[in-house]
């Protein structure tokens, strides 16, 4: 096995410093740092993971915190895990992937296993009850998700607000004025889950504002929760002509549903989803949508992590602008 000591002798100086190439410690001149670099892809050393860990008091590893409830797309979640883990190597660091329900007693666990370097935590409700706890951890912290009150944690997340104004926004700019509002499940709401409420305030708050008759409806992720779900919508809003629809889940049954219902897309009734950008593309009926950008969301999450790792930095909430695409499934209302 190549040790650290080999690849000093290789490139002609101490141990020590090639210790500090790899940890970044101490300033190391180019010239130097070069030459450790080469003797390492020469040799093919691979730093020892527990030693480097002892050494630097870090794991190496972050902890993802997004409990698995059945009322979450999984397929959504698996695209903001799949971007964390791949920016997390860019860091040399490992993802730990934690599923389950625990609340603030899991976290104080994870925290005094000193598993982890820092924790990305997803499904932020409103009035989050780990707050306290993730202020205690002495250990950098990211929400993917935007309390009431975020205070000194630093948050990541899209606009939902903003994206909520924008759905209605682009529906009332074609002619609609009844439309409705398919969201998540009631489970979702119940909970208070952070982007669901905020999406809901900024569809209705615009739909005053442009005086466009609207209502919202939330919907379980299942065939026959969608079909009594259209049945609420069509039998309180008989004039409607425009669906937003927040509920990645149930995107293909809806189009399924409209259609055995006679509905035609876009000239009877018009469709804006709220999804990742692959699912809008998906279906039947490519989708007008407005993005979920996962990819964007977990690397920025890690990026942000790592920087209040290694210095510190201030705590942040950074909203991304939504994004809308218009794909053929939104057009004038009919006359």
């Amino acid at each position: 096995m190549v040790t650290i000591a080999d690849v000093a002798r290789a490139a002609g100086v101490s141990p020590s410093t090639v210790s500090y190439v790899l940890s970044g410690r101490r300033s190391i001149s180019e010239d130097t740092r070069r030459r450790v670099q080469h003797s390492i892809s020469e040799l093919g050393y691979h730093p020892n993971a527990g030693a480097r860990a002892l050494a630097s008091s870090r794991t190496n590893v972050l902890a993802l915190v997004v409990p698995l409830r059945t009322d979450l797309n999984v397929p959504v979640v698996m695209q903001f895990v799949a971007a964390t883990v791949t920016e997390a190597r860019t860091y040399d660091h490992d993802v730990l992937l934690l599923t389950k329900n625990e609340g603030p007693d899991g976290l104080r666990r994870i925290a005094a296993s000193a598993i982890a370097d820092a924790l990305i935590v997803m499904d932020v409700e409103t009035s989050e009850p780990r707050l306290p706890v993730l202020r205690s951890l002495h250990r950098p912290v990211v929400l993917i998700g935007v309390p009431a009150d975020p205070g000194d944690l630093t948050c990541v997340d899209l606009d939902f607000t903003a994206a909520g104004a924008a759905s209605v926004t682009h529906l009332a700019d074609l002619g609609h004025r009844e439309i409705a509002l398919i969201g998540p499940s009631p489970a979702v709401y119940k909970r208070g889950t952070s982007y669901a409420g905020r999406f809901l305030r900024g569809f209705r708050q615009t739909a005053t504002k442009r005086k466009v008759r609207a209502g919202s409806f939330p919907c379980a992720p299942s065939y026959d929760a969608l079909r009594a779900c259209l049945d609420d919508v069509f039998a309180e809003h008989p004039g409607v002509t425009g669906l937003v629809v927040h509920n990645e889940a149930i995107l293909g049954p809806l189009l399924s549903e409209l259609n055995r219902r006679g509905k035609q897309i876009p000239q009877d009734i018009s469709v804006l989803a709220v999804c990742p950008e692959d699912m809008a593309e998906a279906q039947s009926v490519q989708l007008t949508s407005i993005a979920i950008p996962a990819a964007e969301l977990g690397s920025l999450a890690v990026e942000m992590a790592m920087r209040r790792l290694d210095d510190g930095g201030q705590a942040e909430v950074r909203l991304l602008s939504p994004r809308l695409t218009e794909r053929g499934s939104t057009g004038p209302a009919p006359s």
